[in-house]
């Protein structure tokens, strides 16, 4: 009845003992407990701008006689690629 709780008793120590030990390789390899919490996900890139929406961007400009004719059609040159 004795020899029983003994066994119990060494077998948690002996348990918690390899837990600590364990517990303890995580924490000095850096794999276990981080203290500053946790990392950032980096910042998404920017979208590339869509060309459809730049050049009617440039046209409401020209309409309102932002642009000239000569730097609309220059900067629809460059939006596309020409």
């Amino acid at each position: 009845m004795f020899g029983g709780r003994r066994v119990a008793r060494r077998t948690a120590r002996r348990t918690a003992r390899r837990t600590s030990r364990r517990q303890q390789t995580m924490y000095d390899d850096g794999g276990g407990y981080d203290e500053g919490g946790y990392d950032e996900p980096a910042p998404a890139a920017p979208q590339e701008p869509d060309p459809a929406m730049q050049l009617q961007e440039m046209a409401k400009l020209h309409e309102q006689g932002i642009l000239t004719d000569d730097e609309f059609q220059a900067k629809k040159k460059q939006i596309l690629g020409i």
